[in-house]
């Protein structure tokens, strides 16, 4: 092994390069214990039932809804595995408890500030669709925050369960974008784009909208802030018509003040909401389940169903996934500290 001549010791150079192999040597020790990484492994594995609480033959399965609502996968540096989109996840737990007769109840269990238009839309009409072809009653359990298009979600439900220290509401829609026109021309910078038509680049962060720009932007907000309203008056029966667009301005709720105003069907805790399932679906005993990864860890109701840590806001991550490389985008989303 090759040695410096005047000290007989190892060169820098050659002790650099050994450390860096041992490096590299002991790195997959640490690295492929965990699976979000494993660079053997073939995609995603397939969910697996876990049983977390309760006893008999009939089954009560939880779902959760929980960060932004997206319905792209996240890319992750350092080969971490994709985090999955949250419509494809529920879509696939819903596929499975398809195929699983003795589930007799589903408890969404919803902490989301919300996300995009469509992502939102396409969870609440999946829920339906599944709680009409199953018949089983389905009941949202509001955590932490369930705003936006996390109420928007929770709407699909039979009933909704706040827990005392939800914060719910944010009923509407946003378009977030920045103008850069200012800055650009400070640093020499101008705009050159060549557009076929007046408002081909309409939403362009490279100069200010026009009034025309605004009315039609507004007018594509006023749809979909409809279409919210519609679910609002197609779940919350009880709630008169003409109370529900007041409600609907942005502002977000305490548990006790949504359940005044009717928005929330009780407050309780995650415990209550399966007991209500249980009851809706006239059975006494049942197993509470969650669907996970082999690579997640599931041991009680409040079990993370997801690879990440659990949170209530938007994260620069969750908005990189959100938004990708266009923007703006029309998004059922309380996020109050972004620009």
């Amino acid at each position: 092994m090759p040695l410096d001549q005047k000290n007989g010791r190892f060169s820098i150079r050659w002790a650099g390069l050994l450390a860096a192999l041992a490096a590299l040597v002991s790195l997959p020790a640490c690295v492929l214990m965990n699976n979000e990484i494993n660079p053997f492994q073939k995609g995603r594995e397939p969910l697996q039932e876990q049983k977390v609480d309760g006893k008999g033959f009939d089954k009560v399965l939880i779902i959760e809804i929980s960060d932004v609502i997206t319905g792209n996968e996240e890319e992750r540096p350092l080969g971490l595995e994709p985090r999955e989109s949250t419509v494809s996840r529920v879509k696939e737990a819903l596929r499975k408890a398809e195929k699983d007769h003795r589930i007799k109840a589903l408890v969404l269990r919803i902490d989301s500030p919300g996300g995009g238009v469509t992502a939102s839309d396409i969870i609440y009409s999946e829920l339906k669709r599944f709680k009409e072809k199953r018949k089983v009653p389905v009941v949202a359990a509001l955590m932490d925050t369930a705003a936006s298009g996390g109420y928007y979600v929770a709407l699909s439900a039979d009933e909704i369960v706040a827990h005392p220290t939800t914060v719910t509401g944010s009923i509407g829609v946003i378009m977030m974008n920045l103008n850069v026109e200012g800055l650009f021309r400070k640093i020499g910078v101008s705009d050159t784009t060549v557009k076929s038509g007046l408002h081909k680049d309409i939403g362009s962060p490279f100069r200010k909208p026009t009034e025309s720009d605004r009315r039609i932007l507004q007018g594509v907000i006023d749809d979909l802030y409809a279409r919210f309203l519609d679910r609002v008056r197609e779940s919350r029966t009880k709630l008169p018509p003409e109370k529900i667009r007041p409600l609907a301005d942005g502002r977000i709720f305490t548990a006790d003040q949504a359940l005044k105003e009717g928005l929330v069907d009780k407050i309780g805790y995650l415990d209550d909401a399966i007991e209500d399932a249980k009851k809706a679906a006239g059975i006494e005993k049942a197993r509470v389940v969650l669907y996970h990864r082999p690579s997640e860890y599931a041991e009680n109701i409040y079990s993370r169903q997801g690879g990440t840590q659990a949170r209530s806001g938007a994260s620069a991550a969750d908005l990189e996934s959100l938004f990708g490389k266009t923007t703006p985008r029309f998004l059922y989303l309380w996020a109050p500290g972004l620009p």
